[in-house]
């Protein structure tokens, strides 16, 4: 047993050791890395640097309400995996009670800061079905989430900044609703999107000169068994944006797809787009009028290049890189 005891010391300090030469701060609950939170380890970086930083979070769940303040830009958080690396925190409108407002505040992971990556992580807000209560707030530019799990039910993501750009790729999101909401330009690319209940899946607040807002892109739309009515979304302000393309969508989805918000002038005004979407959910010929089913030509437009021009950005990191001008 003694033999094993110290066989296993060992190990885990080589991976220590291999981690420690990779990564520039560790978390570890025990207290064998760096540090033993999250928001520590933030803290601890650079402002500003000419390189990207790189946080690694073991597993373990992290009961923190947690701040990427602006100045710590190019910063990568990258977790040990999806499933067992979880950031949690239960803020709601009324438990915060800051007035008409409070829902920016409920946040579990809030992101002020430019060229974010978060990996391999999972946040949540565990307050329940209890009014607006935010997992993740992003407001900085050329942010990239990859194979993060967001869980929470109403406004689980908001995707703010009206001139942010932000990339999800391979996450999953769960919520009730208007469960991803905000001003951003956002691509979700190969997520998958779970409506908790009968209600809305986005709620976009695009400004009106910007050309893309929330973007789906060979996404799949899931539902818990007894939900059998969810729209795909409605404009929070009136010049939202909000496209569909190549997912996947269950009978769930409402035939007319799309609301109004009981505001009759925003059909004049709101773009909601489909294209070549699969499944019962998918089907057009109950869709209110004032939604737009996309051309070939039409659809070709949501590239990566057109979404997040000026082409040239990069995103660097050893676990979190992507360019899209290849």
């Amino acid at each position: 047993m003694r033999t094993l005891k110290i066989t296993f010391a060992c190990l885990l300090l080589s991976v220590l050791s291999f981690a420690a030469d990779k990564y520039d701060f560790i978390v570890v609950q025990d207290g064998s890395g760096n540090f033993t939170t999250i928001q520590k380890a933030i803290d601890a970086c650079k402002a500003f640097p000419e390189s990207r930083v790189t946080i690694f979070v073991k597993n373990g769940t992290y009961r923190e309400k947690i701040i990427v303040p602006s100045c710590n830009s190019h910063l990568s958080i990258i977790g040990e995996s999806a499933d067992s690396t979880i950031i949690s925190f239960d803020d709601y409108f009324d438990k915060i009670n800051r007035g008409r407002n409070s829902t920016f505040y409920t946040y579990t992971l809030k992101v002020e800061a430019n060229d974010f990556c978060l990996e391999n992580i999972t946040v949540e807000n565990t307050a329940g079905p209890v009014g607006q209560a935010v997992a993740l707030h992003v407001e900085g530019d050329r942010c990239v989430f990859r194979n993060c799990r967001f869980l929470g039910n109403q406004d689980t993501v908001y995707a703010a900044g009206r001139f942010s750009r932000q990339f999800f790729t391979n996450c999953y999101v769960e919520g009730t609703t208007d469960f991803i909401f905000g001003e951003a330009t956002a691509l979700f690319e190969n997520c998958v999107l779970h409506a908790k209940a009968n209600s809305f899946l986005t709620a976009a607040s695009t400004p009106e000169d910007k050309p893309f807002g929330f973007v789906f892109l060979k996404c799949k739309i899931t539902a818990a068994s007894a939900v059998d009515k969810v729209y795909l979304g409605r404009p929070w302000r009136k010049f939202a944006k909000v496209a569909f393309l190549n997912c996947e969508m269950g009978s769930f989805i409402t035939p007319e797809g799309w609301d109004n918000w009981s505001n009759p002038a925003n059909e004049k005004t709101a773009t909601f787009q489909e294209y070549q979407n699969t499944r019962a959910g998918a089907n057009r010929s109950k869709r209110v009028s004032w939604s737009h089913g996309l051309s070939v030509a039409e659809a070709s437009i949501f590239s990566k290049e057109n979404i997040f021009a000026p082409l040239g950005w990069e995103l660097q990191g050893e676990t979190c890189w992507y360019q899209l001008t290849k």
